[in-house]
């Protein structure tokens, strides 16, 4: 029981998500129990508007819950301030470069802020960091260059090194292969599933790649309105989670390839 504990990263408790407002709260979703385990990589899906950033949001402290707690290794991550948030949890959203002239180095560099002192001195321990996660997401050719220069796909690696660099247990990522070809959707959450389970890393991400997900995830989240399905690829297929995810009409969930496909 103690190694269970030891093992859930992150543990969402009576959780519900949304936007308070005077006239009342908008309630994306009420009551999410889910616990989020050490080296797992795990895929949020859901059609378009139905969530997926607001609860990504909202485990990132990024955003207030309207009810519930989050544990974030053994502490309620409300009660952490920014800067000991930074040291347990990474972010990575679909953005532009904080300037286009920095380099990929001085980018990925950025990743160590919460960990070095107000003159903001790279140590030894901040230099191999940075250096073992230019490594992992094979970025050592490209590290002179400036961001401005990278393709789509490039920048999105750049943006993993970053959050690799700032060496949290969990690394929480939105929709991290948007506007990506087919190839380069599979590399990034091929790269991410490489880096859950030789780092050890709890790796969270939303995606449309629903297919791609169902193969590499560890556990899969799938949201609905007013629910939220969670478990492995295999147990969600079996309970008929996915086909709940699309009007029947128009897509058709395969069983036994676990890919959709447009219905005649």
């Amino acid at each position: 029981m103690a190694s269970e504990i030891l093992n859930n990263v992150l543990i969402a408790k009576n959780l519900s998500i949304g936007y308070p407002s005077k006239k009342g709260d908008t309630i994306i979703a009420e009551g999410l129990h889910f616990e989020l385990k050490k080296g797992e990589l795990i895929g949020l899906v859901g059609s378009n508007g139905i969530g997926k950033s607001t609860l990504l949001r909202t485990l990132s402290a990024t955003q207030l819950p309207l009810n519930g707690s989050i544990i974030l290794n053994g502490s309620d991550i409300s009660e952490n301030t920014s800067l000991q948030r930074a040291t347990q949890l990474s972010l990575v959203l679909t953005e532009a470069p904080a300037s286009k002239n920095l380099t990929v180095l001085e980018l990925i560099s950025l990743g160590r802020q919460p960990h070095t002192s107000w003159m903001g001195t790279l140590t030894p321990l901040d230099l191999t960091k940075i250096e073992e996660a230019i490594e992992a997401t094979d970025l050592v050719e490209l590290q002179n260059k400036n961001c401005y220069e990278l393709s789509d796909g490039q920048l999105q690696r750049v943006y993993i090194a970053r959050a690799l660099a700032q060496d949290t247990p969990i690394i929480i990522l939105d929709e991290p292969t948007t506007h990506l070809d087919l190839y380069h959707r599979a590399y990034i959450l091929k790269l991410l599933k490489k880096l859950a389970v030789e780092k050890q890393k709890t790796i969270l991400f939303s995606t449309h790649e629903i297919d791609i997900a169902i193969q590499l995830a560890d556990t899969m989240m799938v949201m609905t309105v007013n629910n939220l399905a969670i478990g492995s690829p295999c147990k969600l297929i079996e309970k008929g989670k996915f086909d709940a995810l699309f009007p029947p009409e128009t897509i058709h969930f395969d069983k036994t390839t676990g890919r959709f496909s447009v219905k005649d």
